[in-house]
């Protein structure tokens, strides 16, 4: 299932239906025909940056480039060459609340085109704002328009001022759950303010500091009494000099694939994208669900590591068919693990919902499968 067909108003499903979310510069010029053409193929999110991605003195072209490459879309749509269908989920990340008003006037009708906005340096002092806006424009709309907060501020990252902010932001976006789509993690900024940076060897996990923000993030956000979905926070690297041992096993690649696999693992060494698997295995075992991406050649592998494996799928499904409270524990259907009911059921609900949207993989088929 894509989340083009998933219902745009259907919230509990379109949160989890991100998947690799492409980040790009407002200013480029070729948005539409890259999603007409093809080239974003399996791109299930993208959004607009009207942000950082762009200098301060472009921001006049950088909407009107925008405006233009939506109408482009819309055109292409209504010419039939490509159905809505066909188009990624679009976000546009503001500057402030009075650009989100501007770009809404801007975009006229083809703001029907928009998923939602998000909402930079997010902090509960400019989040109030952000959110009365929204809700305002959302009663001038067809369909739900989302905000996706980003958490990144000196704030939130600071030992001596984190908990209370995040409280604060979980207390405002409680107050507007039904328009909260996503919470997202700025690691790129949090590293800034220590004038730290990750290189393609590590993952962001590596970085203790940061580590140690996601973890308190995690724990505000998706505890069973929250249950916001939170993203994994971007990876920034398309090619880099290898300086530390490879993270790829061979295993994987070659066990059903022989030399094609082995080709295949060649090629992601090649590009680096060993540390980037690595960061979503992290990402995943951590609850995050879904990564901001700056290349198209990172949306297979994160896309691939999201759909559901055949071991996750059976378990799911044994653990909520035993729910009944006749019993309190049952052994894995791959005879490996021991699968109690109630502490996995919330893991199991969550399975069951990524493999309506992405899928499951065939038994002794993993990740590599989707790569080739």
């Amino acid at each position: 299932m894509s989340p083009q067909l998933i219902r745009v108003d259907d919230q509990s499903l379109l949160e989890y239906a991100l998947g690799a979310t492409l980040y790009m510069p407002a200013t480029r010029k070729t948005i539409a025909q890259d999603v007409i053409s093809g080239k974003l193929k399996g791109l299930m999110s993208m959004v607009l940056c009207l942000e950082d991605a762009i200098g301060d003195n472009e921001v006049s072209e950088a909407e009107s480039m925008m405006k233009q490459q939506m109408q482009q879309l819309a055109l292409f749509v209504s010419q039939g060459s490509i159905t809505a269908a066909d188009i990624p989920l679009i976000f546009v990340r503001i500057r402030d609340v009075e650009q989100m008003w501007r770009v809404t006037h801007l975009l006229g009708r083809d703001a029907a085109l928009l998923t939602g906005f998000v909402f930079p340096k997010f902090t509960a002092k400019n989040g109030v704002l952000y959110f009365e806006a929204l809700d305002k424009i959302n009663k001038c709309q067809t369909k739900p328009i989302y905000g996706m907060p980003i958490l990144e501020s000196p704030e939130i990252m600071y030992m001596e001022s984190r908990q209370n902010s995040l409280l604060e932001v979980k207390q405002l976006l409680d107050s507007y759950r039904e328009l909260v789509l996503n919470v997202r993690i700025g690691a790129t900024d949090f590293s800034g303010l220590f004038g730290l940076r990750r290189s393609p060897d590590m993952t962001i996990y590596d970085i203790s500091v940061i580590r140690s923000c996601i973890d308190n993030i995690i724990n505000v956000f998706t505890r069973l009494d929250s249950g916001y979905v939170v993203s994994g926070p971007v990876w920034e690297f398309y090619s880099s000099e290898r300086v530390l041992k490879p993270l790829l096993r061979q295993g994987p690649f070659t066990d059903n694939l022989g030399q094609a696999g082995e080709k295949m693992r060649d090629a992601l060494l090649d590009r680096y994208m060993d540390g980037l698997l690595h960061e979503i295995v992290l990402d995943k075992a951590n609850g995050l669900i879904g990564k901001t991406i700056i290349h198209p050649s990172h949306i297979k592998p994160v896309q691939a590591l999201c759909v559901v494996t055949h071991e996750e799928y059976m378990d799911a499904c044994s653990i909520l068919a035993e729910s009944h409270g006749n019993i309190g524990v049952v052994s894995s259907a791959y005879g490996n693990k021991m699968n109690e009911i109630k502490p996995h059921t919330r893991w199991a609900q969550k399975i069951m919902t990524k493999s309506k949207i992405y899928g499951v993989f065939h038994e002794q088929h993993n990740f590599t499968s989707l790569l080739t």
